[in-house]
């Protein structure tokens, strides 16, 4: 069974787009707009005049709610983790560490290793049968 949303709420996008599969962006659900789609505006993505947050009608399938945060302390090699960058959050691994910077894997989009900062990145966490699933075993809920 599918979630129904409503006005107001907050949630994040997935894209099925090619180039884009793995990232999610914020998102409020505007209104209903016939059967499981939703017509939501971006807290992140803008028009092209840049004049206004992004608008756009999206299928009930690539709504999730927000996830609820988690406080760790330090991520481990091969821990599942979304990365803030390009306006959205995007899945990785970590791979391993640099100094202040954590290396991660984009194993889902563009199959990179990229350095990022702790502040950078959160727990991934999966929506499945109505319930999150967190993979990342440092993580403790806040």
């Amino acid at each position: 069974m599918m979630k129904k949303f409503r006005p107001g709420d907050l949630v994040e996008i997935s894209s099925k787009e090619d180039g884009f599969v793995g990232s999610y962006y914020e998102a409020i659900i505007i209104e209903p707009v016939g059967n499981n789609k939703y017509l939501v505006e971006y807290r992140t993505l803008i028009t092209d005049d840049h004049k206004m947050f992004l608008r756009e009608i999206v299928d009930a399938t690539e709504i999730r709610p927000s996830p609820p945060k988690f406080r760790v302390s330090d991520f481990r090699t091969y821990d599942q983790v979304d990365v803030y960058a390009n306006d959205g959050w995007w899945t990785g691994r970590i791979v391993g560490r640099n100094l202040s910077k954590y290396d991660v894997y984009f194993y889902r989009s563009s199959w990179e290793t990229i350095g990022y900062r702790f502040s950078e990145l959160r727990v991934h966490q999966e929506w499945e049968n109505g319930k999150w699933v967190v993979p990342c075993q440092s993580a403790l809920k806040v």
